[in-house]
């Protein structure tokens, strides 16, 4: 494993602290070993998040009602807004706090990273520095206690059940090793950590909640329950349909060990994440799946911006590489 020491003194006292430098590739086998064994040995008991627990419960009652509202209800006006609202999350989700800051498989233009750090904020799923951390710890561990969203722990925990309860131990001290100077040292990153609430807030709740009562008199609490809550739970589960069902029900043609797998319907409602076989065999390939566009509308927005010189650097898996690890390690007759 490529790692270094950092090593720091503070009132006398020295401290020495492993920092992962590979940490977009899976761990070596051994030490997933080691992480399995001190499983079996050390059973945890999970404790609730009661807080969270009731959040979660009052956000998907509020959800239920925004969702009437929006095919019922709501003028068409905020039903398109509503859904163009999921669309700017998503993909700040997908192409920012993902593909961009969490793997690194391209770069970006400041005033482009500023737009995607608006949209990732409209997700509203923490901040980037928070989420690509989890990420690197998915992916780096993956199905270990150091994952934070473990489908060896059950369809709910990997959905959803891992924000209810306190963090497995392991989470919190694999992710201190990895190395995330990249992310601190980015000022818009740095920017949204210090204000996320006060912008999630603004951007999020007021400023959704008041653009269809403006422009087109909408009722408020229409527009309340449809463009944040219902749109807002919408969001949230798409995300973890990518942890729990593209971990679980799917194809696996680039490598059968891995539990990840070719989703095609969580592809087209997470604009192009579905292709979780692919993405966890070649986690910087900025495409994250072999897909068409039709599948993988962050890919689309990507090459557009790219035509512009928004982004650049955009890093690809060759093709002769993807046949040899499919006739390797996967199913080449189940490849896209």
């Amino acid at each position: 494993m490529n790692s270094s020491l950092e090593v720091t003194t503070i009132d006398g006292n020295t401290k020495v602290r492993e920092i992962i430098k590979d940490q977009y590739l899976a761990a070596d086998l051994d030490e997933t070993i080691q992480l399995q064994k001190f499983a079996e040995k050390n059973k945890f008991q999970a404790e609730i998040v009661w807080r969270n627990v009731v959040l979660f419960s009052a956000l998907h009652i509020g959800a239920l009602i925004g969702l009437y509202q929006f095919l019922f209800l709501a003028k068409w006006q905020t039903m398109l807004f509503t859904l163009f609202l999921y669309a700017v999350g998503s993909m700040g989700i997908t192409i920012g706090a993902h593909r961009l800051w969490s793997h690194k498989s391209f770069k970006a233009k400041m005033p482009f990273q500023f737009v995607l750090m608006l949209a990732d904020t409209v997700a509203f799923q923490n901040d980037v520095i928070e989420w690509a951390r989890d990420h690197r710890c998915h992916h780096k561990w993956t199905d270990t206690d150091a994952d934070p969203h473990n489908t060896n722990r059950g369809f709910f925990f990997s959905h959803m059940g891992w924000l209810l309860m306190r963090k497995h131990p392991k989470i919190t001290e694999m992710g201190k090793k990895l190395d995330l100077s990249d992310l601190y040292a980015n000022p818009i990153l740095m920017f949204q950590k210090r204000n996320f609430l006060p912008l999630a807030f603004l951007i999020t709740v007021l400023i959704p909640t008041a653009i269809p009562v403006y422009f087109w008199g909408e009722k408020a609490y229409y527009a309340f329950y449809c463009a944040v809550l219902f749109r807002y739970c919408l969001t949230l589960h798409v995300t973890w349909f990518i942890n729990s069902v593209a971990h679980m029900f799917g194809y696996r043609p680039y490598d059968r060990k891995l539990t990840a797998v070719e989703s095609v319907w969580t592809s087209i409602t997470a604009f192009g994440e579905g292709g979780h076989n692919y993405h966890h065999t070649f986690p910087q390939d900025y495409r994250a799946s072999e897909m068409s566009y039709l599948f993988n509308w962050s890919r689309y927005v990507i090459d557009t911006v790219a035509q512009f010189g928004w982004v650049y650097d955009l890093k690809v898996v060759d093709e002769a590489s993807i046949v040899r690890q499919c006739e390797k390690q996967g199913d080449i007759k189940k490849r896209v």
